[in-house]
């Protein structure tokens, strides 16, 4: 217990990295995979196929290798990230294919009843989307996005590979210091703690958006 409590403070610290990398590819990966989602819908072919091509590429290849890749090979060609930048590059570009898939799965469970019915209404294709499609498809979707948020929350432990001070990267490296596995149990207590506290919080947006029953 008293090794835990000495490492507490460096697992604290490393959680801040983890729990700002989580928030900043949230805020930009669920937007841009609405997007990609309803491009992988559109009748422009050439929009379409390139990005059903980004996303089987980020979606058939490791997050991990691209870490890898943003981080070490793009200065290979003369762009250059620093750490936590090319891991939240990685992290969104990952996380938005497989959003993206998710939405689209979303678009096309709408019956199309209900697209004729706004026709009916004279809504415009933007205001039927905003208003009638989005709203249906958060509620579809959210058991399936909530994974992936949790998912997120254990990938970012990928981060240490890049060497950035993150709750694993910080269990490391006490764990290697106090040459003792308690660090690691705090890590696990840790990661415990933030996918419980997701987890819950999901199941009560997911008994907020039942009003559609």
């Amino acid at each position: 217990m008293r090794e835990f409590i000495t490492v507490l403070p460096q697992l604290l610290s490393g959680m801040k990295t983890t729990l700002t990398l989580f928030g900043l590819t949230l805020l930009g990966s669920i937007p841009l995979g609405i997007l990609c989602a309803l491009g992988l819908k559109t009748s422009i072919k050439p929009v379409k196929y390139l990005l059903e091509a980004y996303v089987w590429l980020m979606r058939g290849t490791p997050l991990l290798l691209q870490l890898i890749l943003v981080f070490y090979g793009l200065p290979t060609v003369g762009v250059v990230f620093e750490r936590f930048s090319a891991a939240l590059l990685a992290f969104t570009l990952n996380y938005t294919a497989y959003f993206a898939e998710i939405f689209r799965g979303g678009i096309q469970s709408i019956p199309k009843g209900q697209y004729e019915a706004a026709a009916v209404l004279k809504l415009t294709p933007r205001q039927t989307t905003r208003r009638i499609v989005i709203p249906q498809v958060f509620k579809i979707v959210l058991p399936s996005l909530g994974n992936e948020v949790i998912n997120l929350v254990k990938d970012s432990s990928l981060v240490y590979i890049l060497g950035l001070g993150d709750v694993m990267r910080a269990g490391k490296i006490a764990m290697e210091r106090e040459a003792s596995l308690i660090p690691l149990v705090g890590v696990a207590v840790i990661y415990l703690l933030l996918t419980g506290i997701l987890t819950l919080s999901l199941k009560e947006l997911e008994n907020k958006f039942n009003y559609y029953h």
